[in-house]
């Protein structure tokens, strides 16, 4: 697997490694229950904090099971708007694509344009042949990002998460590489 070329430069975002200045504006936005709600686990502490940020930071991406988090800041304007996320899942050319983002940083575009620089990696310089996202069916501002970027719903999973004390409903959506590279832009 080539190296990754950082930073990843959009029309209007930097994304880059995670580095120790990012820790309190991480911190700001993954410590508040309404960014939690859709993630894995609770609204996280300072040292959870810490801990991610070391390992954003220092990413390996070599082989499946690894994966990249790229720091989301606008370009101009140093600063952690978010993160993008690519894993590389088990199987021959496939990933799964994810996105948090600060509050002041969302319905603006950015999830969608950080998204789709990660696609562009994905299926380019990595070769991946399909990249999934896997979200809560509740997520409709990360549904619509989906659709944004001509992902194809494959799948409902019916209660198939229980966290945060309830029964989530997961769905599945996909796009294969030619279909990233012939949609409509």
């Amino acid at each position: 697997m080539p190296d990754i070329p950082l930073p990843l430069r959009t029309e209007r975002l930097v994304l880059r490694r995670f580095e120790g200045r990012d820790l309190d504006a991480f911190h700001a936005y993954h410590s508040m229950p309404e960014t939690a709600r859709f993630l894995p686990g609770p609204a996280k502490s300072y040292t959870q904090s810490m801990e991610r940020v070391g390992r954003y930071a220092n990413f390996v991406f070599e082989k499946e099971g690894d994966w990249v988090c790229l720091a989301i800041e606008a370009k101009g304007q140093p600063g952690l708007m978010g993160e993008v996320v690519l894993k590389w899942l088990p199987g021959r050319g496939q990933g799964e694509v994810g996105w948090t983002l600060a509050p002041a940083a969302r319905g603006k575009g950015y999830g969608t344009e950080a998204a789709a620089a990660v696609l562009d990696l994905g299926f380019g310089e990595l070769g991946f042949h399909r990249i999934e996202a896997r979200l809560d069916a509740l997520n409709t501002a990360s549904a619509a990002l989906c659709d944004r970027l001509g992902m194809r719903l494959e799948g409902r999973h019916v209660d198939k998460w229980h966290y945060k004390g309830q029964w989530a409903t997961e769905l599945i959506y996909a796009i294969l590489e030619d279909e990233w590279r012939t949609r409509p832009r």
